[in-house]
């Protein structure tokens, strides 16, 4: 018996800095028509030659039949498009905030009645030197707000006095003075990062969930700067009781939102307890690359059926899935004389 062949789809990709490329290609290989825009206009050139691209998204609305935003920030404009009958991937104004300020994120976590690390926010070096000094403790500091996309910014204090961290603050008031970015100082507790993940189809999140470790630092043995990680492993299960404990408490939350998209929280867990860290509540890179080798429907459906919210068990691998960076220098700094010499 011949199986029904899936109708080929117009699919809009609405990247921040082309980070979405994989997923566009691969979708456009499927053989879906696809058109790319890049934002950030260094970046235009990603995806020359690999996909189709557009200088205007917006022009480009009535041709799409699914819009996938690929970053925060675009929550005001999914929304808009979804109210007025539109396929989309993409978070609300509610899930940017949820990744891009820390503190309504930690807010919206106690509210849900999840527990939480306790921690302060500053918006001077100084203040946050004189809060260190004031309560001497082992901290870990986390950009916040409009800077943490500096993933080396990022530094875990192992001194119990603080004076570690005390120096690393000093370092960076005298690189940067107080030109008012924010962050967190958070009390680190000892144990194995872990992160939970799932696609939301505006009514309920869809199975398998993903579970994901990530490693971090530049270097293998935990050694260099922190990075937004160096690579990943992953696998997918039908029930988990890390999701149980954060992110499935927010289901109501985001069915009345009608988030469409995929939403990540990464925690600490130990003998304890578990400890939610922070939101991603968008595609995470390269978390969807990763995802998509142990997804076995074509990426392309996948996505359609998700934006078209339909309620279905996405087809999954099993055991794990692995992906590694590969990069040059002056990654994860940005010096262009630098990535030009050794690039």
């Amino acid at each position: 018996m011949k199986t029904k062949k899936e109708r080929k789809r117009r699919f809009l990709f609405v990247s921040r800095w082309g980070d979405i490329l994989d997923l566009a290609h691969a979708t456009l290989q499927e053989g879906n028509d696809v058109k790319l825009y890049i934002e950030y206009k260094p970046c235009r050139e990603v995806g020359d030659g690999f996909v189709p691209k557009t200088r205007n998204w917006e022009k480009q609305i009535d041709w799409a039949d699914v819009i996938l935003f690929d970053y925060t920030g675009y929550g005001k404009k999914a929304t808009e498009l979804k109210a007025a009958g539109k396929y989309v991937i993409g978070g609300t104004e509610y899930t940017d905030k949820l990744e891009l300020d820390r503190s309504f994120g930690q807010s919206e976590l106690k509210r849900h009645k999840i527990k939480i690390l306790n921690y302060q926010e500053f918006s001077t070096f100084h203040e946050g030197i004189e809060y260190v000094q004031a309560n001497p403790n082992t901290y870990v500091i986390k950009p916040s707000g409009e800077t943490q996309d500096y993933k080396q910014l990022l530094f875990v204090g192992k001194e119990e006095d603080g004076s570690d961290v005390i120096r690393v603050l000093k370092a960076y008031e005298k690189t940067w003075g107080d030109k008012g970015w924010t962050f967190q100082l958070q009390r680190k507790v000892n144990g194995v990062e872990i992160s939970v993940a799932a696609f939301f189809n505006g009514r309920e999140f869809l199975r398998p969930l993903n579970i994901t470790f990530e490693h971090k630092k530049l270097f293998p043995k935990e050694l260099g700067v922190s990075t937004g990680e160096m690579g990943t492993s992953m696998f997918w299960t039908d029930d988990n009781p890390i999701f149980d404990a954060t992110l499935g408490k927010l289901a109501n939350t985001l069915a009345k939102e009608q988030f469409v998209g995929h939403i990540d929280i990464n925690c600490i867990v130990n003998g304890n307890g578990i400890y939610p860290l922070e939101f991603t509540t968008r595609f995470g890179f390269p978390q969807i690359f990763i995802q998509r080798a142990g997804i076995l429907d074509p990426i392309g459906q996948t996505l359609y059926r998700i934006a078209k919210g339909d309620s279905f068990t996405i087809n999954t691998r099993k055991g794990f899935q692995v992906g590694a960076y590969m990069v040059v220098p002056p990654f994860p700094f940005n010096d262009p004389e630098t990535f030009n010499l050794f690039s």
